[in-house]
């Protein structure tokens, strides 16, 4: 009887120990859910605040800056924004860009907002309209003077149902002879895709074509998974490299012409 007894009582404490046990993990990661913090989409993103300053109470899906009317390369970047599936256009998105002058720098104006001067007075906004499209007209900006960055454009944008702003890919040029050094310096993220335009000459204006897809190789972004299974080819906004060709026969015969320059997109088979 005092054997039961005994085995009896030591079962007791065995399982009021495990009650106990468990008890407590629930109710630690119960408060590790309480006690962390909502972390910001995009992480940290200096200037990006700066979008609100001076933001026009309407936005078109184009707009034209103040560098399209000065000296130097007219350029028009336009595109199509999509969802995180690289298919679904996304409407009402606002992207904010600022950029340098022909001169490489970030050019004061006496009418631009004193909390915006870092940025300089080449800066605007356009809110994609409901097939995700949008246009900007603008002047292709110049290196810093010291060289120490190829030719960009900086873009932050804002859906309407993320609680905060974050910046993508800075806009660069692939004829950059800047750029091949800084790809050897440092790998591009890819935040909403490639940001390496590749222009085309319309008359006197630079064209280029620039997609954007939310939230891709964006930290925190909500929904983060991309399809499942197996794929095959270039991951949805990553960069298609250029090639330089030479021609073995054809009207080019003996040359390293770019077809797609030449003759421009579309034109079949190469």
């Amino acid at each position: 009887m005092r054997t039961l007894n005994f085995l009896f009582r030591g079962l007791v404490v065995v399982l009021s120990l495990l009650c106990s046990c468990s008890g407590q993990s629930q109710t630690t990661n119960l408060s590790n859910k309480i006690d962390e913090p909502d972390k910001k989409i995009g992480g940290d993103c200096d200037g990006c605040e700066l979008m609100y300053v001076g933001m026009p109470k309407t936005i078109r899906s184009s707009d034209t800056s103040a560098g399209w009317f000065e000296n130097g390369q007219k350029l028009i970047v336009s595109g199509v924004v999509y969802k995180l599936d690289g298919v679904t256009p996304a409407a009402d998105v606002i992207l904010y860009y600022w950029q340098t002058d022909s001169k490489g720098y970030y050019a004061p104006d006496p009418s631009l907002n004193i909390k915006a001067s870092r940025h300089g007075k080449i800066r605007g906004w356009v809110k994609t309209d409901k097939n995700g499209r949008y246009q900007i007209y603008t002047n292709r900006p110049a290196p810093y003077p010291d060289l120490s960055e190829p030719a960009h454009i900086h873009i932050s944008l804002k859906e309407p149902a993320i609680r905060n702003e974050y910046y993508i890919d800075e806009l660069v040029f692939d004829d950059d002879v800047l750029l091949l050094e800084k790809r050897r310096k440092q790998a591009f993220e890819n935040r909403g895709g490639s940001g390496i335009l590749r222009v085309l000459l319309r008359d006197d204006v630079q064209v280029a074509e620039h997609i954007i897809v939310l939230g891709l190789n964006i930290p925190n972004y909500p929904s983060n998974e991309i399809g499942s299974g197996l794929s095959s080819g270039l991951a949805i906004g990553e960069d298609q490299p250029s090639f330089t060709p030479y021609h073995a026969w054809g009207p080019d015969k003996g040359t390293k012409t770019c077809p797609v320059c030449k003759y421009g997109r579309y034109h079949g088979m190469i």
